[in-house]
This record gives C-alpha cells, sequence and structure tokens, in this order.
C-alpha cells in the first residue's frame, strides 16, 4: 500500500489549500477521460487519488491516519513485512576487518559501511522536519576529531532508532469494534514497540562503544588531551613555586625595609638632640633647673 501524502506528492505537513490544489491537478491529470490510451492504468491512479483525498481532507481521519500511518503501510498484525534490519552482532570482532588503513578490508572502511547502512534503515522513518538532518559521517584513517570523529561518536552514542517496529503488532487495529478495543490494542502494541526500540538502541549503543575503543583516532585524541593536561599542570605547579618565591622575597625585603627605616629615625633623632644640644644647651638647662623650683 502506497501512503496517502506520496500518492498526492505532498509532505505529511501539507496546509488543507495546498492538498487541494495537489489533489485536483492530479485528478486532472489521471481521470479516465483525459487517458484513453490507457485507461486501466488512469483509473486505478485516479481511483488512489480519491482514496487519498477523502482521508487527507478530513481532519478527524487524517488524525488517525497519521497516527496509525506506519502500522497501515505495514500492514499491520499478519502482514507479510520482513525486517530486514542489519544484524549488528556480525561486527562486535576484530575479525570482521583486517588492520587500520583504509582499503576497503580495513578498520574505517568496514565500519563506515556498517554505520551507513544503519543511517539508511532510518532514513525511511524520517519525518519531513528531520529530513534535512545529516547523520555525521564515519570518516577515514586521517579525519579530524574536531570535524568528524567527534560529531560522529557524539550523534551514535546517544542513538535512538526511528523505527516504529509497527510490524511486530500482535494485534491488527483495524479488527478494533470500538474505541475501547481500540485503546487496548494500541496499549500492548506500544509495549511491545517499546521494547523493541529499546532492544535496538542497545544494541547499536554497545557496538559503537566497541568501535570507539578501538579507534584510532580516538586513542591519538585522547592521548594529546592527557599530554596536554599534564604540560597544564606542570605550568600551573611552576607558576605556583614562583608565586610562593616571590612572595617570601616579598616578605623578606619589607621586614629589612622597616628595620631599615626604625634604624635611620634614631640617628635622626641623635643628630637632633647633639645639634639642639650644641645651640641651645645651655638655656635649655637652666629653663630645665627653673622648671624644677617652681615645681617645689
Amino acid at each position: 500500500m502506497k501512503c496517502h501524502y506520496e500518492v498526492l506528492g505532498v509532505p505529511r505537513d501539507v496546509f488543507d489549500d495546498d492538498l487541494k490544489k495537489a489533489y485536483r491537478k492530479l485528478a486532472l491529470k489521471y481521470h479516465p477521460d483525459k487517458n484513453p490510451h490507457d485507461l486501466d492504468q488512469a483509473k486505478e491512479q485516479f481511483l488512489l487519488v480519491q482514496q487519498a483525498y477523502e482521508v487527507l481532507s478530513d481532519p478527524h481521519e487524517r488524525a488517525w491516519y497519521d497516527n496509525h500511518r506506519e502500522a497501515i503501510l505495514k500492514g499491520g498484525a499478519g502482514g507479510d513485512y520482513t525486517d530486514e534490519s542489519l544484524d549488528v552482532f556480525q561486527y562486535f570482532t576484530s575479525s570482521c576487518f583486517v588492520g587500520y588503513e583504509d582499503d576497503d578490508k580495513g578498520f574505517y572502511s568496514v565500519y563506515r559501511e556498517v554505520f551507513n547502512k544503519l543511517a539508511a534503515e532510518d532514513s525511511e522513518y524520517t519525518t519531513d522536519q528531520d529530513s534535512d538532518f545529516e547523520v555525521p559521517s564515519f570518516g577515514n584513517s586521517q579525519s579530524s576529531y574536531e570535524d568528524t570523529v567527534g560529531p560522529f561518536y557524539a550523534y551514535w552514542q546517544s542513538y535512538s532508532t526511528k523505527k516504529s517496529y509497527c510490524w511486530l503488532d500482535p494485534y491488527n487495529i483495524k479488527e478494533a469494534d470500538n474505541r475501547r478495543v481500540l485503546r487496548l490494542i494500541e496499549k500492548e502494541n506500544k509495549k511491545v514497540r517499546d521494547k523493541a526500540r529499546k532492544q535496538r538502541n542497545e544494541e547499536v549503543r554497545s557496538l559503537i562503544a566497541f568501535v570507539r575503543k578501538r579507534d584510532k583516532r580516538v586513542q591519538a585524541h585522547s592521548k594529546a588531551l592527557q599530554e596536554r593536561a599534564e604540560k597544564n599542570a606542570k605550568k600551573t605547579e611552576e607558576k605556583r613555586k614562583q608565586h610562593l618565591k616571590e612572595r617570601r622575597e616579598f616578605l623578606k625585603n619589607s621586614k629589612e625595609s622597616e628595620w631599615a627605616s626604625f634604624s635611620n629615625m634614631e640617628k635622626e633623632l641623635k643628630a637632633m638632640e647633639a645639634s639642639l644640644a650644641a645651640e641651645f644647651g645651655e638655656n635649655i638647662v637652666s629653663s630645665c633647673e627653673e622648671s624644677e623650683s617652681d615645681d617645689e
């Protein structure tokens, strides 16, 4: 079954006016009267266009279709859809690659292909809002850490599959007789889907941890960071020692300066006393004696 949005050639967030324009254009294009040379094909396509527009032009039917779109497209429970997801467990071994060169069997070529496949699997379930996002590339042996390696691991270490796993639904929503039964079916189906998604996320995140541990580019980056940290620590220690040395010298010079100032002051006072005594010595003595007599 083909998606209604694809039949009409419109995005999933299309506005009503654009939806109507697309429908009229295709209805005119595939109308049997306009295609007498290929009547059967025209009728089939015209019917698909009508069915798609009938659903998407009704707000309630469109909302329900959007919520169950993938289950409908995959055929629901009992459908013949086969999950062809990549088996990642075969890549949890160093025997799946030969060396760390950029040849076809090398580490970087093998795992670049693995993650390209995983990204391609998810692209089928990418919404229109995410369609412009480009999954970071694994790169090659010469790729820089800042531009390629770092962004790649940042994305995949927090990987969350976009697959719905609706093909695992144990119950078919088309068999629901009423809303209550539909809610029960959706609840049970959701449990199965969530479990499958969680398992896939754990598988891929475990694989990325396995790959990252063996990636020579990551090892080189970690070594560079460690050397930089050690160098910075050494500089910090040298600055600390230099600061302590300067502090000690400052305190030592401060004490010597204070003592020198005190010694100079004593010398100045003695010089002043000597000068005064030489010039006014007798008068100073008489004044002192008279002052003492008055006190008596």
